[in-house]
């Protein structure tokens, strides 16, 4: 037999944890007489739906033992799928101790990489959801393609069952080399977050510049992800683009047209936003290009939006719309007043998507795990590699905030305190150099992306000015140290009463001299948040 040939697909091995689609890609083998052969679960759910199926167990005439951890692990199975069909020892060797051949595997491994960024899992979980058997067999089918087909997604069955039933049962060798190619991709990616996990859990390099501290970072850092969508284009028109990873454990898409590669960006720093404030009263945050150009918290979600429009009533037009609560029907109808390109809630009260999905340009997102879920690291491509780096926290899990040094005189009221922590959470989010005024837990202007701090500083209060907002009675936010007392000053010149920024400056004295001069309390942090 030739390279190019391959016999009809007569008996196929389906092991999967993913169940998607089985059922019906099972059935459809059967209608063309294959042989079905599986594991316990996939089993079960075979044989609940109808289907006839032959146990592992039975095909090795071993039960499966260590609680189903060896049950694949047999020359009955591996036997069967190594085999060269053109090869005469080959297939009398199967036919000497009794074995079939397998013509078609289709599995799919144990979820490790959702598992371990699980926050509560500890080495023991992760390492029962190392997968053994899965890899095993699709790596064997894999290097014998040119007899054997093997198929590791769902969303691949109906195209592998589609030239089955064309095909009197056979797949072609470009269709078997490439499902192939995808099953080594496969047990590659699954072998590389094993190594990735690990790594973070015992690297000992030490961290650069500390020769004791040990680094969370591994080296040497890999990565592989699945393509989850490719993309019209790029940032621009010219580029191409695609979506990497499994960002549905985080939102998904309930209307619209397909995102955008600036969607998806502005919809994560939506969710590391709105993440800040996830459990806060009702809070509502407009965001243009990553930045935020308004963020409210109020007893309702309505009056959030009025807050958060309020600070800059041009820049949401065309924006995206983060809240931390249900949408309700009267805060969906005060953002429909202007267009709004992404709508994004935790949940949605009754008839609201629907509501929302009359516009044929907007988009509605849920989103459906908190950002600070994901442990993955930051991760920038730069000329020549890629900037690593461990993710800034979120604030409501540190103690920056009750930790925060009182340096002036005069300490916070627990109203100032209120909004510096409101401020602090904000700042956080705004590209670097950045300011924040804010007063009863409302921004009041947001200065973002400045070359210099007192650029970010007037910034603000021209914003601020321009939707008419009073500076008087506020808090202002800086994400790193004031380096000259004058832009503290320029702050209490516009009305600040209360200031938070990281302190560091070798003019801390000056600065703070200058807050006492015109009563603003000022605390320090001792952790900047610079956001490029």
């Amino acid at each position: 037999m030739s390279s190019t040939d391959a016999p009809p697909v007569r008996r196929a091995l389906l092991s999967v944890y993913d169940k998607t689609g089985i059922v019906d890609f099972a059935r459809r083998l059967a209608d063309l007489g294959v042989e079905l052969i599986s594991t316990g679960g996939t089993a079960a759910t075979l044989r609940d739906a109808g289907l006839s199926v032959t146990e592992v167990a039975t095909e090795t005439g071993v039960a499966e033992v260590l609680e189903g951890r060896v049950k694949s692990l047999h020359p009955a199975i591996h036997a069967g799928l190594l085999a060269r069909r053109g090869h005469e020892d080959d297939m009398a060797a199967l036919e000497a101790r009794g074995y079939e051949p397998i013509d078609l595997v289709v599995c799919n491994l144990y979820p490790f990489e959702a598992v371990v960024e699980e926050p509560d899992t500890d080495r023991a979980r992760a390492m029962a959801n190392v997968d053994i058997g899965g890899p095993t067999m699709l790596r064997a089918a894999a290097k014998n393609h040119a007899s054997v087909g093997v198929v590791t997604a769902p969303e691949t069955y109906d195209v592998v069952a589609d030239e089955l039933e064309t095909n009197d049962g056979v797949l072609s060798a470009p269709t078997r080399e490439a499902l192939a190619t995808e099953a080594f991709a496969h047990t590659a990616a699954y072998d590389r977050a094993i190594h990735q996990y690990l790594a973070n859990e015992t690297n000992e390099a030490p961290a650069a510049g500390d020769g004791e501290t040990t680094s969370p970072l591994p080296d040497p850092f890999r990565v592989s992800l699945p393509r989850a969508q490719s993309l019209r284009y790029g940032e621009n028109p010219h580029q191409e683009g695609a979506l990497y990873g499994e960002p549905g454990r985080f939102f998904d898409q309930i209307h619209g047209s397909a995102l955008s590669y600036n969607n998806l960006n502005d919809i994560s720093a939506a969710l590391f936003l709105i993440d800040e404030f996830r459990d806060a009263d009702p809070t509502c945050a407009i965001l243009k290009h990553t930045n935020p150009s308004g963020v409210a918290t109020a007893d309702t979600l309505e009056a959030a939006w009025h807050q958060a429009f309020a600070t800059d009533r041009q820049s949401p037009y065309g924006g995206i719309v983060v809240v931390n609560r249900a949408l309700d029907r009267p805060t969906a109808e005060a953002i429909d007043e202007i267009f709004t390109e992404i709508v994004i809630a935790p949940a949605f009260e009754s008839g609201v998507v629907d509501f929302l999905s009359q516009n044929d340009r907007r988009r509605v997102v849920r989103h459906t795990a908190p950002a600070r879920a994901s442990a993955r690291p930051d991760v920038r491509s730069l000329l020549g590699g890629l900037l690593v780096q461990t993710r800034d926290p979120v604030l409501d899990t540190t103690d920056e905030l009750e930790e925060a040094t009182v340096a002036t005189e005069r300490a916070p009221t627990d109203s100032e305190r209120a909004d510096l922590a409101f401020a602090w959470r904000v700042c956080k989010h705004v590209k670097s150099n950045a300011i924040v005024y804010a007063r009863d837990r409302a921004t009041l202007g947001v200065g973002a992306g400045q070359m210099s701090r007192i650029d970010a500083s007037e910034l603000a209060v021209r914003k601020a000015t321009k939707s008419e907002l009073d500076l008087k009675g506020s808090v202002v936010a800086s994400d790193a140290f004031f380096p000259f007392a004058d832009g503290l000053e320029a702050a209490a010149t516009e009305g600040a009463r209360a200031a938070i920024q990281p302190g560091g400056s070798i003019r801390d004295e000056e600065v703070i001299d200058a807050a006492d001069a015109h009563d603003v309390a000022m605390v320090f942090t001792g952790r900047r948040h610079f956001r490029h």
